[in-house]
């Protein structure tokens, strides 16, 4: 995947939620080095002010995507500043509880839900009316590895991730006729702050019982993948993309 093939010809916009830190912060910084126009929306502004690093195509509009009110002002503002939005990378998201399901305390799924799956949707929602509206766009969502395979006691990420693969199917198959684009990618291991709640330093819980510290790759090379599928043609759809770190026990899960 080369960079400079999929580097926009002209300036192209971007909104990403969750853009205050790990793939969404890495992402943002690389499609700014492309030439993209970023919105950057998160519900912490110093978080998102340091990922823009006072870049002029940056725009940080602090937004709780659970909120939908708060999410067609981001849209709003995107396309006050630059236009029309190309590309929402769909990122918003929290790990939960590491909980068997008798466990799980029901205001942290109400918690989870909120942000993964109808913080996901709003933000889609917001996405394809633009789209619509302006003769297509793509949205790109973040899956997980565990919207494919649960981990141990990850019930709340999990159900809500698995949510994420139905959202997307149904957004590809509404908005065909649009040449609106969805993608789900699921991505495995990066080193971020996320992974340590899965036990990057301790090992992570395997199906055995037992405790295994899983390999790794750099958040660059997921922001790359990103970076590739946002470049793509709206006359190409890309379903489903599948990375993770090499040798992590994902294919059967341990």
């Amino acid at each position: 995947m080369s960079q400079a093939s999929n580097a926009p010809h002209a300036p192209r916009t971007i909104v990403i939620t969750g853009a205050g830190s790990g793939i969404g912060r890495t992402t943002a910084r690389l499609l700014l080095e492309q030439g993209w126009n970023v919105v950057l929306a998160g519900r912490t502004a110093q978080k998102l002010h340091e990922t823009a690093q006072g870049h002029g195509s940056a725009l940080v509009v602090p937004t709780d995507v659970s909120d939908p009110q708060a999410v067609d002002q981001l849209f709003a503002a995107a396309a006050q500043r630059f236009g029309t939005v190309d590309v929402l990378f769909n990122n918003a998201g929290i790990f939960g509880p590491p909980a068997a399901i008798d466990e799980l305390d029901p205001a942290q799924w109400d918690e989870v839900c909120r942000i993964n799956l109808t913080g996901a949707i709003n933000a889609a929602r917001a996405a394809f009316a633009h789209f619509k509206a302006n003769g297509g766009g793509r949205i790109i969502n973040n899956g997980s590895i565990s919207a494919q395979v649960p981990r141990v006691n990850s019930v709340a990420y999990t159900v809500t991730k698995h949510g994420i693969a139905g959202l997307t199917k149904c957004l590809e198959l509404d908005g065909r006729e649009h040449r609106i684009r969805a993608t789900q990618i699921d991505i495995g291991n990066t080193a971020s702050d996320l992974l340590d709640d899965f036990g990057a330093t301790q090992g992570a819980l395997q199906p055995s019982g037992h405790r295994l510290v899983e390999p790794t790759f750099p958040l660059s090379e997921a922001a790359e993948a990103i970076a590739y599928i946002a470049g793509v043609p709206l006359g190409t759809s890309i379903n489903q993309f599948t990375i993770t770190a090499g040798g992590m026990p994902y294919i059967g899960r341990g």
